[in-house]
């Protein structure tokens, strides 16, 4: 099927930041049928030529009687539990969504077969020796990172065509969502609150509009495998956050640095991490948002929706 002709697109987790992007550029496309499913029992935006259905991807009846009634060419899945520090002291329900609910959409999406499209993330990988290509030894520290990797391992072994897109740090702006990052450093500052931002964590801020860019672009040229999809600048989350600062008109000096191992929390970080994304660039042609253009995006994307 070429990509001009009409696919079925089952996408999944489409109430978060990447599910909504992901969505809003599937519907611009035409070329689509696509179907929306969350775990909440309403779309957090109404798409009237994207039909929402409730489903919990940890319940496998439910995903193979959603994948059976969709039928779709591709399932695009955005949906995780990425609350790192929850993932460490939560085992069993980071598992039964990041692991099991991947092993249910493989399952389900067999019967077509349909293509599987995933979102994984640097911390498959322990942050000594960063960035990382496609081919680095992941090696992960935390909970959350052990179960996205057997999230991809599920799908290297599953005999389905499969596409990961490892990432991090994303940031956007989305109806309905839990503040990334970005959002909350934005709001922050305008409160005139000093916030603490690590200076040891480095890494590749992501505008989520890129990342939901790249997805669809791996399902239009049929590319399979693993890629990095991630900003094109790698930087501390201080320095991230005083670029932040300054794109905004906020004071940086309310920006204290300092570092992860003060912050004692539950689970550990990768330090010296980040991605190389020459693998998407070359294949994908993707033209990834540096921090400059990126914060600039998110500000228009802010002032359009009033915020």
């Amino acid at each position: 099927m070429s990509a001009l002709e009409v696919e079925r697109v089952l996408v999944v987790g489409s109430n978060g930041l990447l599910g909504q992007k992901v969505a809003e550029q599937l519907v611009r496309g035409f070329n689509y049928h696509v179907t929306l499913t969350s775990v909440e029992s309403a779309p957090v935006r109404e798409m009237p030529a994207a039909p929402y259905m409730q489903a919990d991807i940890t319940n496998r009846k439910t995903v193979k009687d959603l994948v059976g009634s969709v039928n779709p060419d591709v399932i695009i899945n955005c949906a995780a539990m990425t609350n790192v520090d929850a993932c460490e002291t939560e085992r069993e329900i980071a598992w039964k969504i990041n692991v099991g609910g991947v092993e249910h959409l493989i399952e389900a999406a067999r019967k077509k077969p349909a293509t599987v499209i995933h979102v994984s993330s640097d911390y498959v990988f322990d942050g000594k020796n960063g960035p990382y290509n496609e081919d680095a030894r992941p090696e992960p520290l935390s909970y959350y990172g052990k179960s996205k990797l057997a999230g991809e391992n599920a799908l290297r072994t599953s005999g389905l065509p499969y596409f990961v897109a490892r990432t991090m740090v994303l940031y956007g702006q989305a109806e309905g969502v839990k503040a990334n990052f970005a959002i909350w450093l934005i709001n922050s500052l305008r409160d005139g609150q000093t916030v603490r931002i690590v200076d040891d964590q480095i890494g590749n801020p992501t505008l989520v509009d890129d990342l939901a860019f790249g997805l669809i672009r791996a399902m239009e040229m049929r590319r399979t495998g693993v890629y990095n999809i991630a900003g094109k600048d790698i930087m501390s989350r201080f320095d991230f956050a005083v670029a932040l600062a300054k794109a905004f008109g906020l004071d940086p000096s309310l920006i204290q640095p300092i570092k992860t191992s003060q912050l004692n929390q539950p689970a550990a970080r990768p330090l010296k991490s980040g991605l190389i994304t020459l693998k998407a660039e070359v294949d994908l042609g993707l033209k990834l948002s540096g921090v400059e253009q990126g914060l600039a995006m998110l500000k228009s994307q802010l002032a359009r929706a009033g915020k």
